[in-house]
């Protein structure tokens, strides 16, 4: 099993961790200087979920993928709009 980077959170622990950071920044408790370093990790967080949920649909676009064609289907959704 390979092990995951300290430094590359994985997704739901990078989520539970934005969420902390935006909470906390919420509060508005915290120094000018205290917030710029919430802010700059919130940042990096968000970067990191973005690119995870990337890779996750690249993933399903290769998985989905027949004879050399995407055949995706628009999501139907059983709620009304």
């Amino acid at each position: 099993m390979a092990k995951r980077s300290t430094k590359t959170p994985d997704f739901e622990a990078a989520l539970a961790e934005l969420e902390a950071l935006v909470e906390k920044m919420e509060q508005g408790e915290l120094s000018l200087d205290d917030s710029l370093k919430h802010f700059e990790r919130g940042v990096q967080l968000t970067r990191s979920c973005q690119q995870a949920l990337k890779d996750a649909e690249q993933k399903v676009q290769v998985l989905l993928e027949k004879d050399g064609q995407a055949s995706l289907e628009p999501f139907e959704n059983d709620e009304p709009t």
